[in-house]
């Protein structure tokens, strides 16, 4: 996941404010897209997009508040910090809870928002290597046939081979073999790593 490129979209409709976060986000190596607006982020918001949201609370028409609600029914895992004015911060405590990572209030220290964003930036790496897991399991799930997936469930489950074989009114033989081609396709060679592969991914099998 390292080689992915991670962008610091700024979304501020004040240009001068605009225009000063990306010539500081620049100069510390960072690839910096700026949008005016909400609508305009959220008209090019991608799934695929990887980094750190830089997002005014306080903007005309959509503001950011309103920009985060639309990017979390989007499922976006895109890290947000907002920045604020200083009459903001119960607003900005709201969107914490609302899965912001930070805010800062304005006047900032350009030092301590830079600290902040590569938090934010590590956050995303974190996030999208997890999130890089578990598509392979869920991709390694999707292998496995009928009976395979069944007897994996099982064995999830605790069920000895006994018992699968009684249950499901085929031999031990049959059980051990679908056993082992189910961990041979998991990648794995031990019951309780594919039980936590597995548990990792329940809630998505679940909205499946």
């Amino acid at each position: 996941m390292s080689d992915i490129q991670q962008t610091v979209y700024v979304v501020e409709d004040d240009e001068a404010v605009r225009d000063s976060l990306e010539l500081l986000l620049k100069s510390d190596g960072k690839t910096v897209a700026t949008f005016d607006n909400a609508n305009a982020f959220l008209k090019d918001y991608s799934e695929d997009m990887a980094g750190c949201i830089v997002l005014d609370i306080r903007m005309p028409g959509m503001d950011g508040l309103e920009l985060q609600k639309r990017l979390n029914e989007r499922h976006s895992i895109l890290p947000i910090i907002f920045v604020t004015g200083h009459g903001d911060v119960p607003m900005a405590v709201d969107a914490m809870k609302e899965g912001a990572v930070d805010f800062i209030q304005k006047p900032y220290r350009e030092e301590a928002l830079l600290e902040k964003i590569e938090v934010a930036l590590s956050e995303d790496r974190e996030q999208r290597k997890t999130l890089g897991e578990q598509k392979e399991i869920l991709k390694r799930i999707k292998t496995l046939t009928p009976r395979e997936a069944e007897i994996m469930d099982r064995m999830i489950a605790g069920q000895a081979n006994k018992v699968i074989a009684i249950e499901l009114e085929i031999s031990q033989r049959t059980v051990e073999i679908h056993r082992s081609r189910v961990m041979h396709k998991m990648g794995t060679h031990s019951l309780a790593h594919l039980v936590r592969m597995v548990l990792s991914v329940k809630d998505r099998i679940d909205a499946s």
